[in-house]
């Protein structure tokens, strides 16, 4: 399933995409989509039935632009855990050695904004970078987990995420990484979270973004270092993962960082697209914070 929230931020309704792409109503089924949605079975069950018939188009779609906005597509985010340097290629071209371990860093889940909503340039900023990246959706409490097999059924589905970074306050502006990863709106979510069935191998899956329509990343979830299975089952053996959190994986080669100077970073006006095959598109513009 193609699952996805539309309205206006803050008031979005559950919606599903079906298999001609017109958005389904939800709202008469379940109140949200969630992690107690998505760690209840039963719930899940009257969704898939109820796709099986005919569920009501979703009114104002496509005829209403803020009606029609599409939201994250997911509602009350425990955690973003974010996995850093986690491609061959990635590590590469930022002259970085390939980790022994998975890097773990976080995102404060007030960062994610829709598919397509405005991300902002921070104050002060000269280094603002993109990267695409698989998000995996835990949808099964997680702790110590013994096996990739074991990993992968809390899966409940995946998305595409993009983890904007300030290089400047990332790297040279003392401590962590924190401070270049959680600036308003560095999390653009979405548009759909597809449910893990529907992703019979996550380490198939193309990733492109784009710039002012010139390609920069063109990877594979195949060359990541740590794969997605890898991943949740190391980050549960250093905190419990619940349902509702995320988990974005790494970006491939191809960001700003990585070229040669001048660097080609983001700046007010630039327009960013990114998809991740059978996971859908994303399109921002960026302005000035």
């Amino acid at each position: 399933m193609k699952l996805l929230r539309v309205g206006t931020a803050g008031a979005e309704r559950p919606a599903l995409l079906d298999a001609t792409g017109v958005l389904r109503d939800l709202s008469g089924i379940v109140p949200d989509i969630d992690g107690a949605l998505l760690a209840d079975d039963a719930a899940l069950g009257r969704i898939r039935d109820a796709a099986a018939g005919e569920l009501p188009a979703l009114e104002g779609a496509g005829s209403d632009a803020a009606a029609s906005r599409i939201g994250p597509p997911l509602a009350r985010i425990g955690k973003i855990v974010c996995i850093g340097l986690n491609y061959h290629d990635h590590a590469r071209e930022t002259g970085a050695e390939p980790p022994a371990e998975p890097v773990i860093f976080f995102k404060a889940p007030d960062t994610v904004v829709g598919p397509n909503d405005t991300v902002l340039v921070p104050r002060g900023a000269a280094k603002t970078d993109w990267e695409v990246e698989l998000a995996v959706v835990i949808g099964r409490t997680a702790r110590y987990l013994e096996s990739h097999e074991e990993a992968l059924t809390h899966v409940a589905g995946y998305a595409v995420a993009h983890d904007v970074s300030e290089r400047e306050f990332q790297i040279e502006r003392g401590g962590t990484w924190d401070k270049g990863k959680n600036c308003e709106t560095f999390n653009p979510f979405g548009p759909w979270l597809v449910t893990a069935d529907e992703v019979p191998d996550p380490q198939a899956l193309p990733l492109r973004l784009w710039v002012n329509g010139e390609l920069k990343q063109n990877g594979t979830t195949a060359d990541q270092i740590f794969p997605v299975a890898e991943v949740v089952r190391y980050v549960s053996q250093f905190m419990t993962l619940y349902p509702g959190d995320v988990i974005n994986t790494g970006t491939p080669a191809g960001v700003a960082l990585g070229q040669p100077e001048p660097k080609p970073y983001l700046r007010a006006g630039d327009v960013v697209e990114l998809e991740i095959e059978g996971l859908g598109r994303q399109r921002q513009e960026l302005r000035d914070a």
